[in-house]
């Protein structure tokens, strides 16, 4: 800033005869408005300068022409549009319930449309169109779907129990092929002790003279008993062997069986699925309830649609009958009509607007055609010997 103020007291004394000066802050924007038509610097005896200066002029004023020409056409109608709005206040009693009524019944139409449209979560028009080519056959592909999927439920459940059941005929084939095995093992070890024991009674019967009858009794009892229930269980686990195969090869039929329903319902569910374009029968469903909700607001819509056509033609020749110049606006601001704050608050915005809009008109006739033409006479009164250049 210092250095600043520094390089302004020395232009001041390098250059003291200088007529303008730059504010620190900048231009001021209120001079923007202002069309300068000082000629000191301008040489009216040089054609070229002379030829610069008179085209912007002539420019100039072809400009605000063009910006009248359009600000007068929007004067026009924004005062239009408050003629026509005294000319509904000024309405008697009867005539103007009538319009109140119509434009009562715009205005409810119009709701009932907002609220449709407004609505959250409805249904895409691609769903829509989705489901209204399926609509003949929709309740039945639902059904259909539904009892695809209850069946394959079913089969999964069959599928487990088979497998739970394989498992366990697995399981006890194991088990008897190990009760086999030691059957066979206590056989081989009875007959061994038995014969270990016919040869001690042998041994003591010719080595020491003793009586071996009661011995000989005994062992071939316990011997026969030992054998029978070795050999009982051994047919017994051999019988029960033979039925879990049995019984593990008829799984295995219906597992097959069962299978082949798995793959033909599953091979069917995909077909289903992509031919409706879901991924279960709960969607489906809820897809096909939401679309007979949609269909009937779409046509609750068209027929309110349809309605307000009406209302708003009925307005219109309303409207027209009354003088009312513009009366397309009005359709669209049936709020005003039954409102008078409303219509006080649009009243006003068009005044302001109509202000603003004079401001700009005059602006562009009086300090710009008006004072160029002045500038171009008085340079011509001046000068008469570029009079015709001038005025040409």
């Amino acid at each position: 800033m210092k250095l600043f103020k520094k390089i302004k007291w020395l232009e001041k004394i390098f250059r003291p005869n200088q007529d303008w000066d730059m504010e620190e802050d900048g231009f001021e924007e209120d001079d923007w408005e202002k069309i300068e038509y000082e000629r000191k610097e301008f040489n009216i005896h040089d054609a070229e300068q002379r030829h610069e200066y008179l085209q912007d002029c002539r420019d100039r004023i072809q400009e605000a022409s063009a910006e009248l020409e359009n600000l007068n056409f929007e004067y026009s109608k924004v005062t239009s549009y408050l003629k026509d709005m005294e000319e509904i206040e000024a309405l008697p009693e009867e005539e103007r319930a009538q319009l109140n009524a119509s434009a009562e019944k715009i205005h409810e139409l119009e709701a009932r449309r907002g609220v449709y449209l407004e609505k959250k979560n409805r249904m895409s028009d691609e769903k829509y169109h989705q489901m209204e080519r399926m609509e003949d056959d929709a309740e039945e592909g639902c059904r259909k779907l539904a009892e695809t999927e209850e069946y394959q439920n079913l089969i999964r459940k069959d599928m487990s129990r088979l497998d739970g059941e394989k498992h366990a005929y697995l399981y006890r084939k194991d088990e008897l092929r190990g009760m086999i095995a030691d059957a066979k093992g206590m056989a081989v070890i009875c007959s061994v002790a038995l014969v270990v024991c016919f040869v001690v009674l042998f041994t003591l019967k010719y080595a020491l003279r003793m009586d071996i009858q009661l011995g000989f009794l005994l062992t071939t009892a316990l011997a026969a008993l030992v054998i029978t229930l070795v050999f009982i269980k051994y047919t017994e686990s051999v019988k029960e062997l033979k039925r879990v195969e049995k019984g593990i090869n008829r799984i295995i039929m219906l597992h097959n069986r069962v299978k082949i329903r798995y793959v033909n319902n599953t091979n069917l569910l995909d077909y289903l699925y992509m031919k409706y374009q879901v991924s279960s029968a709960k969607e489906f469903q809820g897809l096909w309830e939401k679309y007979k909700v949609e269909k009937e607001e779409r046509r609750r819509y068209r027929e309110a649609e349809l309605e307000l056509d009406e209302r708003q033609q009925e307005l219109l020749n309303i409207l027209k009958c009354y003088q009312v110049k513009d009366p397309a606006i009005w359709l669209h601001q049936t709020a005003a009509i039954l409102d008078n704050k409303e219509m006080v608050e649009i009243r006003h915005g068009l005044i302001i607007r109509r202000q603003s809009l004079r401001k700009r008109m005059d602006y562009n006739k009086e300090m710009i055609i008006e004072k160029t033409k002045e500038e171009m006479k008085e340079l011509a009164r001046n000068y008469p010997q570029y009079a015709r250049e001038i005025e040409g």
